[in-house]
Parts: C-alpha cells; structure tokens; sequence
C-alpha cells in the first residue's frame, strides 16, 4: 500500500472506475449476446431492437470512455452486417 496520500486517493479513484468500466464491459457483451440470440431466433423485429439497444450501449461506452472508439465502430459494424446477412432492413 502506497504511503504518500495523494496515491492513497488515486488507488481509491482507479478502483472504483474499474468496478464502472467493468459493469460496462458487462452489460455490453450481455447485449452482444441478446442480440447473437435474436440472430438465431430469426426474429426480425427482435433482431432490430437488440441491434439498435446493443448499438446504443456501445455509444455511451465509447462517450464515458470505457471503449476506444474504433473498437465500437468495430463491433456495430459486425452486428449491423450479420443482421443485414439476416435479411433485417
């Protein structure tokens, strides 16, 4: 444990924005998930309301700065392609 005060707080401050990023990190792949499952029902309304749920977590992801930009462009991309695959407009 770190001595100098200033690295106590910063030990607190990193703790807590790892348990949020991690929560984050969660409940995106569990998005990811739900949408992966939509797939195989081959639901089209359920298709493009977890594309567009999934979609919208990976934005306030990328705002609070949980993912690197890039890497959720990434991502929706993938979704938005295999739901195209998928026949959903």
């Amino acid at each position: 444990m770190a001595n100098i005060k200033s690295q106590i707080k910063r030990i607190k401050t990193n703790d807590k924005a790892r348990e949020r990023n991690k929560s984050a990190r969660s409940t995106i792949k569990t998005a990811i998930r739900r949408f992966r499952d939509a797939l195989t029902s081959g639901d089209n309304k359920a298709i493009t309301t977890e594309l567009q749920k999934a979609s919208r977590l990976l934005d306030v992801a990328v705002a609070k700065g949980v993912l690197h930009t890039n890497q959720a462009a990434n991502k929706k991309s993938a979704m938005a392609k295999s739901a195209h695959k998928a026949g959903v407009k």
